[in-house]
């Protein structure tokens, strides 16, 4: 009897499943090769309004942490490429950016278990999970925490 195939969910604790995915320029990345002191790994898309409002934050925290260790990798569960893409630049996103153009199909939101968007995954260094979903000055002291930074 065949098992059907289920739906992993990650939880804190646990280590962040690998994953590959093109960047809009076609470049196979994947999260292990993104893995920073922190990574942050942000599900969104251009069609969905509180991604886009968070956008901002995200870019704020990216340009104050990087150079202190933070990375980010987006997955866009966007279908339509050019969309994606207009959003990328309009919300000044520098940081990874992968999709697979399949919407909520994605096979890396399913791997995720991520049903509604936006989602958010902290990883520590070693790629361990260690907060799910945190958003504003929630997710900077996580990540200011994670990086010692007072």
């Amino acid at each position: 009897m065949k098992k059907k195939a289920s739906r992993k969910v990650i939880a804190v604790g646990q280590l962040a499943p690998d994953f590959k995915a093109a960047t809009p320029e076609g470049k196979v990345v994947s999260l292990k090769e993104s893995l920073g002191k922190v990574t942050l790994i942000d599900f969104w898309a251009s069609w969905c309004e509180p991604c886009r409002e968070e956008n901002p934050t995200v870019v704020a925290l990216y340009n104050e942490l990087h150079s202190k260790g933070l990375n980010i990798i987006s997955i866009s569960l966007d279908k339509d490429a050019s969309k994606w893409k207009e959003a990328i630049a309009k919300d000044q996103l520098t940081w990874t950016q992968v999709s697979n153009l399949k919407e909520m199909k994605d096979p890396i939101a399913l791997q995720y278990g991520v049903n509604q968007i936006p989602t958010t995954f902290v990883l520590d260094a070693t790629g361990k999970v260690v907060a799910i979903d945190l958003y504003g000055d929630d997710l900077k002291d996580k990540i200011k925490e994670l990086l010692n930074i007072k």
